[in-house]
């Protein structure tokens, strides 16, 4: 695993995983950036969210727990330096039961390794599942 990140000007920078993937991370405006992208703070809650949604399909598949669709959504409170609480949903389309999917949710948080970093860091995020019809 790698990460390259170069500087393009002002708070403008292009970040690559060294596989042909970037992402520009930018400050917004009100901060003196040109808001071309998200924030590298951003950007962890981003990955946080969709480790999650990746993890919990390799645990739903291993589960047999089948679903229509799935949507992860967090809110991260920031406190004077970065963040401090994550609260999310996840909403999920299936027939399996409330039980199955807080289970898969439960052993998704277990194994998520951008999760298991914001939990040695003090954050443990709180995630509700809503069933969807």
């Amino acid at each position: 695993m790698r990460a390259v990140s170069i500087w393009i000007s002002g708070f403008r920078s292009a970040v690559d995983n060294g596989r042909a993937h970037s992402v520009v991370v930018d400050l917004p405006r009100d901060q003196g950036g040109e808001d071309l992208g998200p924030t590298a703070l951003e950007l962890a809650l981003m990955s946080l969210a969709g480790c999650i949604g990746t993890i919990f399909a390799i645990v739903a598949g291993k589960r047999k727990l089948s679903y229509e669709s799935l949507r992860v959504e967090l809110e991260g409170e920031k406190g004077e330096k970065t963040i401090e609480k994550i609260r999310g949903v996840l909403r999920i389309k299936t027939s399996a039961s409330r039980e199955e999917v807080e289970t898969a949710l439960k052993l998704t948080m277990e194994i998520c390794p951008v999760g298991l970093i914001f939990e040695k860091a003090g954050i443990k995020p709180e995630i509700q599942v809503k069933l969807e019809t």
